[in-house]
């Protein structure tokens, strides 16, 4: 968990890909400030459920979680619907299930999974985004939604073209959000980070990254994960709580004169 806490009380959260590394370092920051909380993830997600007891130990006025894929429209609006019934309307909204795919070059890449990582990470994106904005125009309520993009959308990344693509189009529907839910008082931010680890993420980036012949990395997992952190000016990998601690401050009141941006989580790279 973010070690910054702020002040979410009163306030209702929803967090997607609320089960994984990310999504769950978000919602237990967001819990530490009081907030209530909407977790979604796919059914069958494992882990959603204590996820969700550490969000109430940890001081959520009220926690629930949901089952949905957020490739299915009619499922995200039930599943925002059913939240808002039992929560009142997110104002806060991390907008963060995402799917990795394959790691090939380009003309070795399946266009299947090519298909399946635009389709999570960006019509995905696109069905809790519009959604939520929704639920919060109804309600007349302001609010804070971060989209999870990747410094791979930034500059491109090696062997991992789908994802790349999927990211930059997240930053990109960022920018166009902000400006059509800015009159709402709706501030719509992205964080795209680079390499982050220990985690599941980091792990089979390495692995996977080792596994395809390749210019820019070596065969072997360890050498890769040095040759990943030598590209970094702070010569380390970031953590889950860093990545985090941004999001937080970009839901929080902390930076209410933000919309619009993408804030690198990166260790310096640009």
């Amino acid at each position: 968990m973010a070690s910054v806490t702020y002040d979410f009380g009163g306030a209702v959260a929803l967090v997607t890909g609320a089960a994984g590394d990310f999504g769950s370092t978000f919602a237990e920051g967001l819990a530490a400030g009081g907030a209530r909380l909407a977790l979604l993830d796919l059914p069958s997600a494992p882990h959603l459920a204590e996820v969700a007891e550490r969000c109430r130990s940890l001081g959520a006025a009220e926690v629930v979680t949901c089952g949905v894929d957020v490739t299915d429209e009619t499922a995200v609006d039930r599943a925002v619907g059913e939240a808002a019934d039992a929560l009142g309307p997110a104002t806060l909204v991390a907008n963060n299930a995402g799917y990795q795919g394959a790691f090939a070059t380009l003309v070795d890449y399946p266009a299947d999974d090519f298909r399946r990582v635009l389709e999570v990470n960006v019509v995905g994106a696109f069905n809790v985004l519009r959604a939520c904005a929704a639920a919060m125009n109804d309600a007349g309520l302001g609010g804070s939604i971060v989209n999870t993009a990747s410094m791979a959308g930034v500059g491109g990344a090696a062997n991992m073209v789908a994802y790349a693509s999927s990211k930059a189009a997240v930053i990109g529907m960022t920018m166009a959000a902000s400006k059509d839910l800015a009159p709402a008082g709706i501030r719509v931010n992205a964080v795209s980070p680079a390499f982050i680890g220990p985690g599941a993420m980091w792990d089979r980036q390495v692995e996977l990254q080792a596994g395809v012949p390749s210019p820019y990395y070596a065969d072997d997992p360890e050498t890769v994960a040095q040759q990943m952190i030598d590209q970094v000016p702070l010569r380390r990998v970031g953590t889950v709580d860093e990545v985090a601690a941004t999001v937080l401050w970009l839901l929080a009141d902390a930076s209410s004169y933000l919309t619009g941006q993408n804030l690198l989580v990166t260790g310096g790279i640009v």
